[in-house]
């Protein structure tokens, strides 16, 4: 343990060319996905809380077992979808960072889409009915929501990174782990690991502890309203 952290910090300063290059593609990646799912699943989780639970129960039920989708499963349908003989086969996205992207996307849509509507349907519900017997219209009835709801809907971002970031089985066979293309913090540690390299394998995964701590504690921070208690 001592020797992978003293590693781990001998690769940071300086920073190899190579880990820079698994770090930020980790960071695009990963950012990528959750961006998407932000961009989707906020909306789609803002209305889907707005609805009346016995209209929606089949739909969120189905959300709900979709957040813990098994990383092998989602890894496999996006393989499935993206190979020669899938649907989406003739774009070659396969063993790319796209591929890799649109996997963690699978992964992470349901998480930031089944949290966003709790969080509304527990702030927002009120602020609606509310908004609704003054006459409010339906721009400041959508704005208010979301400002009741932003703690809770910067969570399910939290989350959705961690699941993202953390993510390997996926990734793995999506995007085939090659050496500066698709090798990432996770992929990279799996593969220092089978060459028995364990200091180096633990030492990556403290890097990735540390750049995980560092965007969730500026997503938390964010989340408190900019203080630190």
């Amino acid at each position: 343990m001592i020797e992978a952290v003293r590693q781990a910090f001998s690769l940071l300063f300086p920073l190899d060319s190579s880990l820079t290059h698994i770090i930020l593609l980790t960071l695009y990646v990963s950012g990528s996905a959750v961006a998407l799912a932000a961009l989707i699943g906020v909306p789609a989780g803002t209305w889907l809380g707005l609805q009346a639970a016995v209209k929606v129960r089949w739909l969120q039920r189905i959300i709900y077992t979709l957040m813990g989708l098994p990383p092998v499963v989602g890894g496999l349908f996006v393989y499935m979808l993206l190979s020669r003989r899938g649907i989406l086969g003739p774009l070659e996205l396969l063993f790319t960072p796209t591929a890799m992207i649109i996997a963690q996307l699978l992964l992470t849509l349901p998480i930031v889409m089944g949290l966003t509507s709790v969080a509304v349907r527990t702030k927002g519900k009120e602020a609606v009915d509310t908004l609704l017997s003054l006459g409010a219209e339906q721009r400041l009835i959508l704005w208010t929501i979301v400002k009741e709801s932003r703690y809770g809907i910067l969570g399910a971002i939290i989350a959705g990174f961690g699941r993202a970031v953390a993510e390997v089985g996926a990734v793995i066979m999506v995007g085939g782990n090659i050496e500066g293309q698709t090798r990432v913090m996770t992929t990279a540690i799996v593969l220092e690991v089978r060459k028995g390299e364990f200091a180096f394998a633990m030492a990556l995964g403290i890097i990735l502890l540390l750049i995980s701590f560092a965007i969730n504690a500026g997503l938390y921070r964010l989340q408190a309203g900019g203080r630190d208690d």
